[in-house]
């Protein structure tokens, strides 16, 4: 009786872990202020392109997708306190941020570009930018790369917590130029009535990163393999690109 107790037991364990798995919800961490990747539809919730990437990560490794809202700059504290289990929010990968966390493969990859009022004629160099306010979301490659190449030839460079912030003393006049990517400029600011007047400045930026990729702890490289053997189905079945068209005229993947 104790054996078939046993048995009964291994078996209904093995039974919900099955169903718990094909059940599991991931906590992705996004900061909705990054249009057209990450931004907040008129009812609260969370869309843009990452969103849409997320959601059907999830359905083909059945999971349920909660999305939280965090700043930036503190999504790997969130994951590495595991208040979130995943970050799909436009994180490039870079060897520094490998030194704390996993990533998956990529999911797409752009160039960064510096935005200024029209006419103004900003180079990219350290002493082109010297005494220039150059503003940056916290927490990401475009901070780390302005603090490490421009601030020490006296460039100005200034953090917030948003990429709104920026954008908004940017018009104001508070700021030069901004530094972000590409596409997030383009689609999410230049090309909407608060860009009128402002255009790209300067030569496209490589960070040296490898892309972007959804951000995981170190400890889940069963997940990492999932979700790498989803994004690798999108892209071969013609998903990748049915959901890229819908935000861009051209293959956000890159080479």
């Amino acid at each position: 009786m104790k054996l078939s107790a046993l048995f009964l037991s291994a078996a209904l364990a093995v039974s919900v872990s099955a169903q718990a798995h094909d059940n599991d919800t991931l906590r992705l961490g996004i900061d909705p202020s990054y249009p057209p990747m990450d931004a907040k539809a008129p009812d609260g919730s969370v869309k843009g392109f990452d969103v849409d990437l997320g959601n059907e990560i999830c359905r083909r490794i059945h999971a349920h997708c909660q999305w939280v809202e965090l700043e930036f700059s503190g999504m790997i504290p969130a994951l590495q306190a595991r208040k979130i289990d995943a970050i799909m929010s436009s994180m490039a990968i870079t060897e520094k941020r490998e030194q704390q966390i996993l990533f998956t493969s990529k999911l797409f990859q752009f160039k960064s570009r510096l935005v200024a009022r029209q006419g103004a004629a900003l180079g990219t160099t350290a002493a082109a930018l010297a005494g220039k306010q150059i503003g940056v979301q916290s927490g990401t490659q475009f901070e780390s790369f302005a603090q490490a190449h421009w601030a020490p030839a006296g460039v100005h460079v200034v953090a917030y917590k948003s990429q709104d912030e920026v954008f908004e003393d940017l018009i104001n006049g508070r700021l030069d130029g901004a530094l972000l990517g590409t596409v997030e400029a383009d689609y999410g600011f230049l090309r909407t009535p608060a860009g009128k007047g402002f255009a790209f400045s300067g030569e496209p930026i490589s960070m040296g990163d490898r892309g972007v990729g959804i951000g995981l702890r170190k400890d889940e490289t069963a997940l990492q393999a999932q979700m790498n053997g989803a994004i690798a189905a999108m892209l071969k079945d013609g998903t990748y690109a049915q959901i890229a068209h819908k935000y861009f005229d051209f293959d956000p993947y890159g080479n």
